[in-house]
Order: C-alpha cells, then sequence, then structure tokens
C-alpha cells in the first residue's frame, strides 16, 4: 500500500510554490523548472498535487494574508458592524488590508490566475467565480445584519465587491493607486447615505 503524502511536507512545498510563482509569475510556468528550484522533482509535485494548475490554485488558497480571510477573523473578533458608520468604517478597514506591502505583491499574480480561471476553467477551475462569489456572500451577510433584506444586501455587497475588484485592478496597470483610493472612498460617500434606510 503506497504510503499517504505528509501532510507537512506537503504544506511546506505549497508555501515554496507561492513563493516562486509571486516571483515569477503564470505565464512561462512549467514543472521542470519549478521543481528543480524547489530542490525536489515534478514527479514529486504531481504526487503530492496531482496537477500544476490545481497546486497553483492550493497554495494561493492557504496565504494567511488574504484579506478574505483576515476580513473574516476580523468579524469573529469584533463582530458585524451595527450602524451605517460602523459599516462604512468596517470596509475602510477591509480596504486598507490591499495596502500590505506583501498583499499587493500578490495582487498581479491574482489577477493573472482569475483571468486564467476564465479562459481555462477546465485547468483552474472557477477560481474567479469563487473569489468573487465569497466575497459577494460574506458582505451580504455583513449587510443583513445591519437590518437589510436579502436582495437588497446582496446588491450593496455585489456592488461593493464588483466596484472593489475593478478599482484593484485598474492600478497594477498604471501605479495610481491614491486615485483608486480616493475613488473608493467616494464610492463609499455616494452609498453610506443609502444603508442609514434597511429596508
Amino acid at each position: 500500500m503506497p504510503r499517504p503524502p505528509d501532510p507537512a511536507k506537503r504544506r511546506d512545498l505549497l508555501d515554496r510554490v507561492r513563493a516562486y510563482v509571486m516571483r515569477n509569475g503564470l505565464a512561462d510556468l512549467s514543472l521542470r523548472p519549478l521543481a528543480k528550484a524547489l530542490g525536489t522533482s515534478d514527479r514529486m509535485l504531481l504526487y503530492y498535487f496531482g496537477t500544476k494548475e490545481r497546486m497553483i490554485a492550493e497554495a494561493l488558497d492557504i496565504y494567511e494574508r488574504r484579506p478574505l480571510l483576515r476580513t473574516r477573523e476580523l468579524l469573529k473578533t469584533v463582530g458585524p458592524p451595527t450602524s451605517p458608520t460602523g459599516l462604512r468604517r468596517f470596509m475602510e478597514e477591509v480596504w486598507q488590508q490591499f495596502s500590505d506591502p506583501d498583499v499587493r505583491a500578490a495582487l498581479p499574480l491574482y489577477l493573472e490566475i482569475m483571468s486564467a480561471s476564465v479562459l481555462h476553467p477546465d485547468r483552474y477551475g472557477p477560481v474567479m467565480r469563487d473569489i468573487v462569489t465569497q466575497w459577494t456572500a460574506l458582505l451580504t451577510s455583513v449587510f443583513r445584519d445591519l437590518g437589510m433584506g436579502q436582495d437588497r444586501a446582496r446588491t450593496q455587497a455585489t456592488l461593493l465587491t464588483d466596484a472593489s475588484l475593478g478599482l484593484l485592478t485598474a492600478p497594477l496597470t498604471d501605479g495610481h493607486w491614491d486615485h483608486a483610493d480616493k475613488a473608493f472612498h467616494a464610492l463609499l460617500d455616494s452609498l453610506e447615505p443609502s444603508w442609514h434606510t434597511t429596508s
């Protein structure tokens, strides 16, 4: 009977795969150079992860500094916002996480794999859909806790998720993070008054 993969070894490989991919991107990624850089073999990587695409997706998914993961932890720690003002502060804290140098450095790779998941869902799976769905579901629950009905909460969550994704994407091409920051706060300025009516 074959020995099951060592979980500690698998996690170590995922951490190192993520670091490698963040340095080199996905465009020209192949298993043999990756394996050589990690001091292992392409056969061993396939043994642990099955496919290159699954390995990359998992490597990003366990990244502890992901804003989605940290936002969930924030909600567990301090609880959901209880007022429109509190909700705005919460959203500003969420947005601020994307200023973290480690998070910002990972954004081009996330954009690359999200695009790949749209173009090649058979290989990368629904990564883009999953990211959007998870953020929208999280924010929908926040709006529901504020007292909004399900449909309105989902609409507000969709608006914030989709607009924020766009605001995070544009600066990757032009470098104008200050413009994106101002635009995000302008978005909150336009939305916050409507949050006072929760029906």
